[in-house]
Order: structure tokens, then sequence, then C-alpha cells
């Protein structure tokens, strides 16, 4: 799944979005699995909004994404901010970078894109091989209860100065999946109109004992799974749930 046009307007649409919450976060559960993080994977990085603030606080970071779009804003910022960060154009089911870190991340739902079960097993794999001993992997994930009680049937839109957006949510083929209809509006100043493109993107998600299972078989220690920012207890109404596993 590739973002195309929507990689360029995806700061401006998620300008509300705290990613500093992420970047607490990681910081929140190196320190309580007293892992010493220098090296760290964002893996789906995006635009770099986690990765960037992640930079600047002193770790080797590297970003991969799946989108080249993506990248190519992501590197843009970087260069900048005066920032030195690799990029790698990477499928996170078939991970291979030449080197191992201490920490890896799969922030802002982006593991509910992986849309087979062996798929996400595949991608639990290919992170344990490339963390190192002691390493932590921090991943959150739509809740069974959002996609099918907050997404399913419902309509969001977003407004802003230059860009609008229409997000239609309908039930996906999968189980547990929903299938993202988006229409947005950009403006064109000079022509004094505004432009419409489409795009379309599904998402699944999978039960926290399924994840669990397969992070356990991967190899890894299941350290904490929590609800949310303020990493509490999970309840049914749960929508983001946060994993922390150890190598």
């Amino acid at each position: 799944m590739s973002y195309e046009q929507f990689a360029f307007l995806y700061d401006e649409l998620m300008s509300d979005v705290p990613y500093e919450k992420w970047v607490d976060f990681v910081e929140q559960q190196l320190q309580k699995q007293q892992v010493r993080a220098h090296k760290i994977l964002d893996l789906a990085c995006g635009t770099g909004n986690i990765t960037l603030p992640l930079a600047k606080k002193g770790y080797t970071i590297t970003g991969a994404d799946l989108s080249e779009d993506m990248l190519a804003v992501a590197q843009q910022k970087a260069t900048g901010e005066g920032l030195s960060i690799p990029f790698y154009q990477q499928d996170m089911t078939e991970l291979e970078l030449p080197e191992r870190f201490d920490c890896i991340t799969i922030f802002c739902d982006s593991l509910n894109y992986v849309l087979e079960e062996q798929g996400v097993q595949r991608t639990f794999q290919r992170v344990y091989e490339h963390l190192n001993t002691g390493g932590l992997f921090l991943f959150d994930v739509h809740s069974v209860y959002k996609v099918n009680e907050v997404f399913i049937n419902e309509t969001f839109a977003v407004n802003e100065d230059s860009v609008a957006l229409i997000w239609n949510c309908f039930p996906g083929e999968l189980p547990n999946s929903v299938e993202h209809e988006l229409t947005f509006f950009t403006q064109d100043i000079e022509k004094d109109m505004y432009r419409r493109f489409d795009e379309f993107h599904v998402q699944r998600t999978y039960s926290i004992q399924e994840l669990k299972d397969w992070l356990e078989e991967a190899g890894f220690s299941v350290q904490s799974i929590t609800d949310g920012f303020e990493q509490t207890e999970v309840f049914d109404t749960t929508e983001r749930i946060f994993f922390a596993a150890k190598k």
C-alpha cells in the first residue's frame, strides 16, 4: 500500500495527532524495561513525525517505510532541520537491513495494514532478527472494538485551509477489517479551484491473544499490553493497544 498523493498532504491532515506521546512512550518503555537504546529503527516511519523528534533527543535513528513518497517527505524534512537520518524503502514483512538495533518501533497503527496473519508473523520474525539481544520491540494497533464498533459504517471529515477530506469506512472482506474510502479536495489558488482525488486503504486488526502468541512464537518475551498512551489496563472499549516485547 503506497500513499501516493496522500503523502504530500499527510502532515497537514494529521497536524492534531499527538506524535510527542509516541516519543514519550518510547522513552518511558526504554527506562521501564531497562534497555539502553542507542540505535532505534522507526519502521513504517511515514513522513518522520516520530523519527525526527527521536533523532533530536540524541538517538541514532533509522527510518523505513513502504511508501517512496512518504520517505521523500521525511527526507526533505530531516534535511531542512539539519538532521542526518538514513531512510530505507522496506516492506516490514520482508525487512532486510545490514545492521541490528536496540529498539524497533511500528507506530500509528501501521501494523494494521498487514492484512494476512502470515504477514504479521513474518514481520515479528524479521523484527526479532534485527534486534540486539535484550532489544525492545514497541508497537500499537487498533483494537477489535475500534475496527468493528468505531470505524465500520461511519463517515469522518477534515476541513483545513487548503485541503478537505471525506473519509468513509465500510466492512472489509477479511475478519476484523475495515475499508477506508478517502476523498480529498485540495486548493489550487492560481486557478481558483479545488482538485479532487481518491484513495482506498484497507486495515485489519487481530485479537490480543493472537498477537501475543505470534510474538512468543517469534521468540519475544511480552513485557506489557496496555491501553493507549496512559499505559493502563486494557478494557473492552479500548481503541488503541500498545505492546512492549523484549528479545
